[in-house]
């Protein structure tokens, strides 16, 4: 395995810790050795009973950049980042080890899911190491059976997120997170604390009235997430997949 030694990658925890999301980049390309490195870092990242059940598309074709933009709510950095790659849960390669395979239990869309997300993330860390930038490109579900057909995805396939990578063009503002006594509890749940949440929503507020003039905190962008539905399109098109059937 090449652990790519000669590559400048800065400290774990610093690198974790100015994470930003970066929708601005130069046109400067990624090299070979950057790209194998990241790719490497994602292989290297824990897997649910060691499945590995995740495939990333590497899209380089101009059309299809262009066609996955649409589907991403016209995000442009799809187009113009140096790399866009797609993230999916992919169990083909299981099916062809084993064809009495049982994979369409929900349970194995979970598995396949969890492994996506860390691998990518382990990916995205790699990147930032090396003074790159990305962003995940969730609203590839927008229409993942677009996304789907445009990736000529076989069936025991599903397009999770996609991921920009590049060169930083812009600094952005660290977005605050929720307190760390809201998310992490002991031996049993601990319930919201409401003053917390409120103190947390004046914080956001001010930060999105900063960065964009947005009037918008934590409580209201749940409320916007949640009070619609939420892509009813993708449990019908994970059948087609045939994955989470039962």
């Amino acid at each position: 395995m090449s652990y790519h030694t000669n590559l400048k990658s800065e400290a774990t925890l610093p690198t974790i810790y100015r994470h930003r999301s970066i929708r601005k980049f130069t046109e400067e390309a990624l090299t070979d050795e950057q790209r194998e490195a990241i790719w490497e870092a994602g292989r290297a990242a824990s897997s649910s009973s060691f499945m590995q059940s995740t495939q990333i598309i590497r899209v380089t074709d101009v059309e299809k950049r262009a066609a996955l933009c649409e589907v991403a709510a016209n995000q442009k950095y799809v187009r113009t980042a140096a790399e866009f790659w797609v993230f999916c849960i992919d169990y083909t390669k299981h099916k062809q080890a084993f064809p009495e395979a049982q994979l369409d239990w929900t349970e194995g869309l979970i598995l396949g899911a969890v492994d996506a997300g860390i691998m990518a993330q382990n990916c995205l860390l790699a990147a930032e190491s090396m003074g790159l930038g990305g962003v995940y490109i969730g609203s590839l579900r927008n229409n993942v059976a677009r996304a789907a057909e445009i990736l000529a995805l076989p069936p025991l396939t599903f397009p999770l997120f996609g991921m920009c990578i590049g060169h930083p063009a812009q600094d952005p503002m660290y977005r605050p997170r929720l307190p760390l006594e809201t998310l992490v509890s002991e031996n049993r749940y601990k319930a919201l604390d409401a003053a917390k949440l409120s103190a947390y929503d004046e914080q956001l507020t001010a930060y999105y009235k900063e960065r964009s003039g947005l009037d918008l905190n934590w409580s209201k962008a749940v409320t916007n997430n949640f009070s619609q539905p939420l892509r009813p399109q993708i449990l019908p098109f994970l059948h087609q997949q045939g994955l989470a059937k039962r």
